[in-house]
């Protein structure tokens, strides 16, 4: 066995069809994509620093029964679910290219430049919040795991997963670099932030964006960029293994662990979110990352139990006619994904609607609900005339360096 066809684990399952696999993949990635813009949609209409004296104004059933939906089931569930899923389909590109002997890691790593840049784009123009330019970053750090062992990647998930003091540690080490994020907006109230994205030019929002986004680095760096890296190595992990090609298998086989894994993980949140948050221990500077890691953990496996039950549930016709409108948007998660926060500028900015921090947090899902419900048709009718979404496209021309048919009547390269 060579040294490249060893890297694929040859794991006796019945194989699913290609089709079959394509289009579950994509339901997940269009569903991770609705549960992304749920929550974003929020943060875009109140910044992350104002949202819980935001969310104080807001006493109606509607709005306090949305705002604990949001908090039981979609907050820190999806950005999990997507990070897998960039790690799957990272796997299964390098292993497919690897069979066919055209793997080259200079092409994987020409798709993340692409990427960061269209996260930096991002940033700039549209929102703050983009997580796309991280997903690059790690994504060239995660090429190098592929050829790892599979119990060196699934002890580099547990470690990362685990470790609680991420925050105390760059705490640290900011401090001994001089660096302090928490300054840059020191200079904007939460009334100048307010007046800023309502009303001011569209040059001082791009300065605001920038602003927030360095006093946001501290959460990129102990919150979000262990749970991506960590995601990522597991969705390698499943893609060495070749699960994806057996998946019914394999949704029946972890149908007890994964349900007593949810369980405990709801009851955890629960408990949290109800009881310990207001207890004194909480505050306790050693036990609280500890109580906070347990947490972000719990939400990660709620995350993955979401994918397990669409997985189970896509088995029966009728449910798999439910979620096949996610496929449209899964097959353009990029364009869509970029799509929300143009959305979101036009609604929320001085260039468009101006309706920052006036819409309640029940108008806010339901506001989002509306748009993917758009999106989902959007994406469907550029589907019937084209092979790949816009920014798609654009990527796949730049990776494979040569212009690739876009229309649907042109022969595919």
């Amino acid at each position: 066995m060579s040294k490249n066809t060893a890297i694929l684990d040859n794991t006796n399952f019945i194989p699913t069809t290609a089709q079959k696999r394509i289009d579950l993949l994509d339901i997940f990635r269009g569903f991770a994509i609705f549960g992304i813009f749920i929550v974003n949609i929020e943060i875009m209409n109140c910044t992350f620093i104002n949202q819980e004296v935001f969310h104080k104004q807001w006493y109606s059933n509607l709005d306090q029964l949305a705002i604990r939906i949001l908090q039981l089931f979609f907050y820190s569930k999806f950005f999990p679910i997507f990070s897998f899923l960039f790690g799957l389909g990272i796997a299964m590109q390098i292993t497919s290219r690897i069979k066919n002997n055209t793997y080259s890691i200079y092409f994987f790593i020409r798709r993340m430049i692409l990427l960061f840049i269209f996260g930096v784009l991002h940033i700039i123009f549209l929102w703050s919040g983009d997580v796309i330019h991280l997903y690059a970053i790690l994504g060239v750090f995660s090429i190098f795991l592929i050829k790892k062992s599979n119990t060196v990647l699934i002890w580099s998930v547990l470690l990362l997963l685990l470790f609680p003091f991420y925050e105390h540690i760059f705490g640290l080490f900011f401090e001994w670099i001089g660096f302090f994020p928490s300054q840059m907006l020191k200079e904007y109230s939460s009334e100048n932030i307010t007046y800023t994205i309502r009303y001011a030019p569209y040059i001082k929002g791009i300065q605001l964006r920038l602003l927030e986004y360095i006093s946001n680095i501290p959460v990129l760096f102990f919150y979000l960029m262990p749970i991506a890296l960590s995601m990522f190595i597991l969705g390698i992990y499943f893609g060495k293994k070749n699960y994806i090609n057996s998946i019914e298998i394999v949704v029946k086989k972890i149908k007890k662990p994964i349900l007593c894994i949810a369980i405990l993980s709801n009851i955890y949140r629960l408990i949290f979110l109800f009881i310990l948050i207001d207890h004194p221990i909480y505050k306790n500077e050693i036990f609280y990352p500890i109580f906070t890691k347990l947490m972000v953990v719990s939400d990660i496996f709620m995350g993955l139990f979401y994918l397990w039950i669409i997985a189970w549930l896509i088995r029966y016709p009728i449910w798999k006619k439910i979620f096949i409108p996610f496929t449209y948007v899964g097959r353009m998660a990029l364009t869509n994904y970029i799509l929300h926060s143009l959305i979101g500028l036009f609604i929320f900015s001085s260039i468009g609607l101006q309706l920052y921090e006036t819409l309640s947090p029940y108008e806010t899902t339901m506001l989002a609900i509306a748009v993917f419900t758009l999106q989902v048709v959007f994406s469907k009718i550029w589907l019937d005339y084209f092979n790949y979404g816009p920014l798609e496209w654009i990527w796949r021309c730049f990776s494979y360096k040569k212009i690739l048919p876009i229309k649907k009547n042109k022969p595919l390269a």
